[in-house]
C-alpha cells in the first residue's frame, strides 16, 4: 500500500469514527432520560467502553479520529480540498484547524480510556474549550470571538446542508433525493443549529465573565428541550445528530480525498517558508 492510499485509508477511517461517535451522541440524546447519561463526545466514548470488547472499539476508534486528524491538517494547512487564496478560503481552513485540534484531543481521550478505563474528571469537548479560553488573558474577548465562531459555522453548516453544497466534495449527485442526500442534509442543519447554540453559550459566558455559562452539545440540547414544544424540537434535533453520524460514512464512502505532496505541507509550516 503507497502512502495516498495509506492516507486515503486513515481520512475515510476518521469520518467512520466520527460518526460513530455522533450516532452514540444521538442514543444518548433520544434515551437520557431512561439511562440518565449527558449526551456529549466523552459520554459516547464512555458508553462503547462498556460494551463487549469496549477497549478494542474505543481503541479503534481512536486510532480512526487521530486519522480525521491527519486529514484536516491537510485540509487546513496544505489546502487538499483546493479552495481559494482568498478571505472565504482562509476562514474556511481555520475552521478545519479548529476542528483538528478539537478531535486532537477526543483522540487523545479515546486512546486513554482504551489503554486505562477511568472516567474523565475533567470537562471536555466544547465545555473545556471554553473554561480554558476564559483562563486566558483576554479570555472574555477570545471566549465572545469563539462564540461568534461557533455560531457562523453553525450557521454555515445548516447552508451547506440546505443548499447542498456538499456535493462538490463528493463522488455523488447531490441534486438527486436519494436517501444519502437527504440524510446528508438533515445531518448538516441539526449540527449547524447546535454548533451555533453552543456559540450562543460561549458569547453569553463572555458576557457574563463566567465560564459555568459555555457549554457542549448537551447543554445545547437541554436548552432546545425547554423551549415551546421542546420535546419534539428536542426529538428533531437528535435526530438529526444521528443523521449527521449517517452523513459522516456517506462521506467515508464517497468523499474526494485529495492527499497533499509532502512538499505542498512543508511550504504552508513556518519552518519551511524559513527554508
Amino acid at each position: 500500500m503507497n502512502t495516498q492510499s495509506k492516507f486515503h485509508l486513515m481520512a475515510r477511517a476518521g469520518y467512520g469514527a466520527r460518526g460513530i461517535v455522533f450516532l452514540m451522541i444521538a442514543g444518548l440524546a433520544l434515551f437520557s432520560g431512561i439511562a440518565g447519561g449527558e449526551a456529549d463526545t466523552e459520554s459516547a466514548l464512555e458508553t462503547i467502553l462498556q460494551q463487549p470488547f469496549g477497549r478494542i472499539w474505543i481503541g479503534l476508534i481512536g486510532l480512526g479520529l487521530a486519522g480525521f486528524v491527519v486529514w484536516r491538517l491537510a485540509q487546513a494547512l496544505a489546502n487538499a480540498d483546493g479552495h481559494d487564496e482568498n478571505a472565504k478560503g482562509y476562514v474556511i481552513r481555520g475552521a478545519m484547524f479548529g476542528s483538528a485540534i478539537t478531535y486532537a484531543g477526543l483522540a487523545m481521550t479515546a486512546l486513554t480510556l482504551a489503554l486505562a478505563y477511568g472516567s474523565n474528571s475533567g470537562s471536555g469537548g466544547e465545555a473545556g474549550l471554553a473554561a480554558w479560553i476564559m483562563s486566558q488573558p483576554f479570555g472574555r474577548y477570545l471566549a465572545g470571538l469563539t462564540g461568534l465562531g461557533f455560531v457562523a459555522g453553525g450557521v454555515v453548516t445548516s447552508i451547506k446542508g440546505l443548499r447542498r453544497g456538499f456535493g462538490k466534495y463528493l463522488d455523488l449527485d447531490a441534486n438527486s433525493n436519494s436517501p444519502a442526500v437527504l440524510i446528508s442534509i438533515y445531518g448538516l442543519v441539526a449540527r449547524g443549529v447546535v454548533f451555533a447554540i453552543v456559540g450562543g453559550f460561549f458569547v453569553y459566558a463572555a458576557f457574563t465573565v463566567n465560564p459555568e455559562q459555555a457549554g457542549g452539545t448537551a447543554e445545547a440540547l437541554a436548552w432546545v428541550r425547554q423551549l415551546p414544544f421542546g420535546s419534539v424540537v428536542y426529538g428533531i434535533v437528535a435526530l438529526g445528530l444521528g443523521a449527521f453520524g449517517l452523513y459522516n460514512f456517506v462521506e467515508a464512502r464517497y468523499r474526494r480525498i485529495n492527499a497533499p505532496e509532502a512538499g505542498d505541507l512543508r511550504r504552508q509550516l513556518p519552518i519551511g517558508r524559513a527554508n
